[in-house]
């Protein structure tokens, strides 16, 4: 099955709800957490310093001189990048669950982090779990490995298939590309560099990480920075491996989800063709708003909105060119030479923009007006008829090119244009966040009734939905 037979077939629409038969069996619910067994495990101070710079500072790829080394330097960036932030409470019972500083569909965290060190300062140098857990680091190999750190996410497909079935690998790779813009944006506020690949045998890096049969590697992220030394040739490595526990006692059959991951686990470089459509719109975009909030502050409080406030809640025009202009930067990452996913807003209480329908044009930051008139009903009822979506002073569509990267790519490309849009959601919500709001990616919606709304040509696919605006406060949160 290749990734076209796999979009088609887990299609949202009225129907498919109404004949969802999907159940939850809370008693086999995944662990939500990875742990490796008999290795070492190493600390990583508690409370690492805060990642001080303006976040519209990192967003826009500007960084300071790097302060930390070893263990201090893992600590900052997991804290800011995957670690627990905060806790939800269950309604009735006393009984609390986790949120973590970057976002996961229905929170159930596929993405699990794999790094490897070589040269920190009071570090040895090996192959690491990170534990979210306990901010914990296992050892799973000792000796030389690339210079600086390179960090590999790998995704638990079973997870998400555990609540959304067989369309549960859309998230997983959404989820994937949140993670990897989580801590590509916290190397950059540390003064680190960093460069995404999507290119790479995965048998051999599976083999590599000593991966267990429902681990699957998606992405490599390495980080270098000068000064950090090449490692030494002919070193031995010490392979502890640990044991991986079991999420569950029972995993479902997701045939589909099997067969499209096999599908583009081949790697096909063709040629580049087409590059991203250049266009304008008839409403320039202002400057930017400005915001002091630091990155770690901004990190730290993410938090994915239940609900937002509607009313007369307004943003600005201003705010708006913020939080656009924050996806535009370069993606480094070798997938990424170009642009597959275009942005469509629902606008339905920006302070000087008509509420309507527009299109996003990145180059000339402006708006090409599409429809007009109040968006809020057909907005919620495109997303799965979720309030969220209708209530918020904006919501977007993300529309990728499917088929261009797939004649670049092969089936892989399926992968890089969902890693693209999580990773633009990653910067929405670090941008909403830092103006005051509230965000909220939505995975679930009518895709050919979006497709036919947006008057998508045949080789664009809707692949996420995302809200922002004013949220509701949750009563459940402790802080």
């Amino acid at each position: 099955m290749g990734w076209r037979e796999y979009h088609q077939a887990t299609r949202h629409s009225p129907d498919s709800i109404r004949r969802s038969r999907n159940t939850l069996d809370w008693a086999d619910m995944p662990d939500p957490f990875r742990h490796y067994e008999n290795v070492p495990l190493l600390d990583l101070p508690a409370d690492p310093p805060n990642l001080t710079s303006p976040l519209v500072d990192v967003l826009c790829g500007r960084a300071p001189s790097p302060e930390l080394d070893g263990p201090e330097l893992l600590s900052q960036l997991f804290f800011y990048s995957a670690a627990i932030s905060a806790s939800k409470r269950v309604a009735d019972t006393t009984h609390r669950y986790a949120l973590r500083v970057n976002p996961s569909s229905g929170n159930l965290h596929p993405t699990e982090v794999h790094f490897s060190t070589y040269g920190l300062k009071d570090w040895p140098d090996g192959l690491y779990h990170y534990r979210p857990s306990s901010h914990m680091a296992e050892q799973r190999a000792q000796g030389a490995f690339a210079p600086g750190i390179t960090l590999s996410l790998t995704t638990i497909a079973w997870r998400e298939a555990w609540k959304y079935s067989e369309r549960a690998y859309r998230y997983c790779l959404l989820d994937a590309g949140h993670a990897w813009q989580s801590l590509a944006l916290a190397a950059q506020a540390m003064g680190w560099s960093s460069l995404a690949s999507g290119t790479f045998v995965d048998h051999e890096v599976a083999h590599e990480l000593g991966l267990s049969e429902d681990e699957w590697p998606m992405l490599t992220v390495r980080l270098t920075q000068e000064g950090v030394p090449a490692p030494s040739t002919g070193g031995e490595r010490v392979w502890y491996g640990g044991t991986p526990n079991v999420i569950s006692d029972r995993q479902g059959e997701c045939p589909l989800i099997k067969a499209v991951h096999a599908s583009t686990r081949s790697i096909y470089c063709g040629i580049a063709e087409d590059a991203a459509p250049v266009g304008g719109g008839d409403i320039q975009l202002p400057p930017p708003s400005s915001s002091s909030r630091t990155f770690g502050e901004t990190v730290r409080a993410r938090r994915s909105a239940l609900d937002f406030r509607g009313g007369d809640s307004l943003i600005t025009l201003e705010h708006l060119a913020a939080l656009l202009s924050a996806t535009d930067q370069p993606y480094e990452a070798d997938f990424m030479t170009t642009r597959y996913v275009q942005l469509y807003l629902y606008a339905h209480r920006v302070q000087g923009l008509e509420p309507g329908l527009y299109r996003y044009w990145p180059s000339t930051a402006s708006l090409e007006p599409l429809r007009s008139g109040d968006q809020r009903v057909i907005a919620a009822a495109l997303s799965l008829r979720q309030d969220l979506a209708g209530n918020a002073c904006v919501a977007f569509s993300m529309a990728a090119d499917i088929e261009r990267a797939v004649r670049t790519f092969g089936d892989r490309g399926y992968r890089y244009v969902h890693f693209e849009a999580g990773a633009i959601g990653q910067r929405l919500y670090l941008a909403a966040g830092s103006l005051g709001l509230g965000a909220t990616g939505i995975g679930a919606f009518f895709d050919d009734d979006v497709n036919e709304y947006l008057h998508l040509p045949a080789s664009h696919q809707v692949v996420y939905h995302f809200a922002v605006g004013y949220p509701i406060g949750d009563p459940r949160l402790d802080a």
